[in-house]
């Protein structure tokens, strides 16, 4: 065991660089840290920052022709092997620290899973690869690691495959496998990025609690300081592979000293908040180039609120329409779908996802959809475009009841009605330019006369996004996804629609470009007077957004009014819940936290 005066992990002077046709990119220039037992770190930064790398590095999986380390140690404190060096021990040993003495969580639990065996056997191969165990002991281990991460009847979550666990059990079966052979590092990659707020405390709580059981230390990566600020007690921010800023989660929070750390600080929603426009990270990095000072940026958005507040006071409020006729009506809408339940003698099974949804949505209104996964958001929003046919019940749009429109009718009034999917790359077809996909939807709907003013009203829409002319003819793997959310949502506006539906647009995205693209969503919702249905789990977001907010639970629509409303008055347990989770960012909230934190550990340690 280390010594207390030793760090348990030591990085010195990391540097990690990539090959490119455009010659060697440093992903991590030169950055020391260190980390000692029963602490945890967090790396914060934007995606392409080297947060990712870095971890990755640590545990030898950096396995690519193009990406190397170039230079650099991490000594780590081993209790098989004493003190190694993470980033030179020979592979053969270092299959042995991985998983016993240090493990890892991925964010992408769906493909860090295998997707052809039980959970539960996955589990059971973790720990008898690195412990003496029988299967049956290996098994018993495993439901108690099952019940450990606090999934319910682990019986049944054993037997199940991955592809039928929600985002947050699959989080909670890839930290069950990592701290099966109790390590004592265990790093973290975004393990709560575009999970709900609850499931995100309970995960976040889960982490804390097994790091104090077992004084184990946490490398915890995110891109989401009001995250980390739960967790963490010391911080490192990153931007462009360097660390820019660390200290304590206090010191961070009170006295940011970099432009990117107040950046990210900022450019979050907050409950709290009233603004409806959101600083960027661009107006902070100014500081360094030109001269930049905090009250032009406070002038300049006092300037947009104040231009946002004369819109909603005039005549036709973006949020309180003066039509007395809905856009869109819902009446008694019913989902079922039927599954075949059981391995051998195998049963139909009816699940209602969605149990008699009615409302309506008046033009120019912005809805937030709010609940956790599983309660029918996604469900709802591709019924209403009739991508899933209701069981029964009614959508009326337009004045048209679309259930009953025949199909070529239903076709045409389509370019009303678009949704924009949370997985951008997956909507777009990776073998189609992005310029041909946004003029697909206009030629199928014979929009323009020609190709030409196809291409100039694509053109014109890529700049309306803010993407350039040059992006025409390149393809979505050549894009970032906040820059793949800008292209679906030129591709929807392409067909000039009236209603747009935005299915979990910005929950996996950086919080500095989800604040682009709630920005820009707001300037167009103005410019092309949309009506906007946002589907999100992110109450922060949909405060920020939502003129009124539904809030589902298990299929039903179970609280719905003005969004002011319901955040400051919830009438259901379950809306307080919801907004309990939301993970405040609150100065005062945080040094709260820590203060208790650091007396919860003090008892553990007397």
């Amino acid at each position: 065991m280390p010594s207390p005066l030793v760090p348990l992990l030591q990085v010195n002077s990391l540097q990690i660089e990539f090959e490119t046709p455009q010659g060697k990119v440093k992903a991590v220039d030169n950055i020391s840290f260190h980390l000692n037992k029963g602490e945890t770190v967090a790396v914060v930064g934007e995606s392409g920052s080297g947060k990712s790398v870095t971890g990755l590095a640590l545990m030898q999986l950096l396995q690519t022709s193009a990406g190397c380390v170039s230079s650099g140690t991490a000594f780590f404190q081993s209790r098989q092997f004493g003190p190694i060096d993470l980033l030179s021990f020979p592979e053969k040993q270092m299959q042995k620290v991985r998983g016993q003495d240090v493990s890892i969580i991925f964010q992408e639990s769906l493909s860090a899973l295998n997707p052809v065996m039980r959970c539960g056997k996955q589990i059971v191969e973790a720990l008898r690869i690195h412990l003496p165990l029988s299967k049956k002991q290996a098994y018993a281990c495993a439901l108690e690691l099952l019940e450990l991460v606090q999934l319910p009847h682990p019986e049944k979550m054993y037997q199940r495959y991955p592809h039928q666990l929600s985002g947050g059990q699959k989080q909670r079966i890839m930290i069950a496998m990592a701290v099966a052979c109790g390590p004592d590092l265990l790093i973290a990659d975004e393990p709560t990025t575009a999970l709900d707020v609850t499931v995100q405390a309970g995960i976040l709580r889960l982490l804390n609690q097994l790091r104090l059981q077992n004084q184990m230390a946490m490398l915890f990566i995110s891109h989401d300081l009001s995250v980390v600020a739960e967790l963490a007690d010391k911080i490192l921010v990153m931007y462009e592979g360097k660390i820019v800023e660390q200290g304590s989660v206090a010191d961070i929070f009170t006295h940011p000293q970099h432009p990117y750390t107040k950046s990210l600080l900022a450019c979050r929603p907050n409950v709290s908040s009233q603004k409806k426009m959101l600083p960027e990270v661009a107006d902070f990095l100014k500081e360094e180039q030109e001269g930049w000072h905090p009250s032009s940026v406070q002038l300049s958005l006092e300037s947009l609120s104040s231009t946002v507040d004369k819109v909603r006071n005039s005549g036709i409020s973006p949020g309180t329409s003066s039509s007395l006729h809905p856009l869109l009506e819902l009446q008694d809408l019913h989902v079922d779908f039927t599954v075949l339940s059981g391995v051998v003698f195998q049963r139909k099974e009816v699940i209602s996802a969605l149990k008699g949804i009615s409302f309506a949505v008046f033009p120019g209104e912005t809805i937030g959809i709010v609940g956790e996964s599983g309660c029918g958001k996604t469900t709802l929003g591709r019924a209403l475009v009739q991508l899933i046919k209701p069981s029964s019940g009614h959508v009326v749009f337009n004045g048209k009841n679309w259930a009953t429109l025949p199909k070529e009718e239903l076709r045409k009034e389509r370019k009303h009605f678009q949704i924009i999917f949370q997985d951008s790359y997956a909507a777009l077809n990776p073998t189609t330019s992005i310029g041909e996909a946004i003029m697909e939807p206009m030629q199928a709907h014979g929009m323009f006369k020609d190709r030409r003013e196809r291409k100039q009203r694509a053109l014109a829409l890529l700049e309306t996004v803010g993407l350039l002319p040059e992006h025409f003819n390149r393809y979505p793997q050549d894009f970032s996804g906040g820059q793949l959310q800008r292209i679906c949502l030129a591709r929807a506006l392409a067909l000039e629609p009236t209603c747009i539906i935005c299915d979990e647009i910005v929950s996996a995205l950086d919080v500095s470009v989800q604040a682009q693209i709630l920005n820009l969503l707001n300037r167009l919702k103005r410019q092309f007077n949309l009506t906007i249905l946002f589907i999100t789990h992110d109450l922060a977001v949909a405060k920020f957004l939502a003129d009124r907010l539904l809030v589902m639970e298990k299929g039903q629509i179970i609280e719905q009014g003005p969004t002011e409303e319901i955040f400051n008055n919830p009438q259901q347990a379950y809306t307080a819940a919801l907004l309990k989770a939301i993970p405040t960012g609150e100065i005062a909230d945080i040094l709260a936290a820590q203060e208790k934190r650091k007396a919860h550990r003090a008892s553990i340690d007397e």
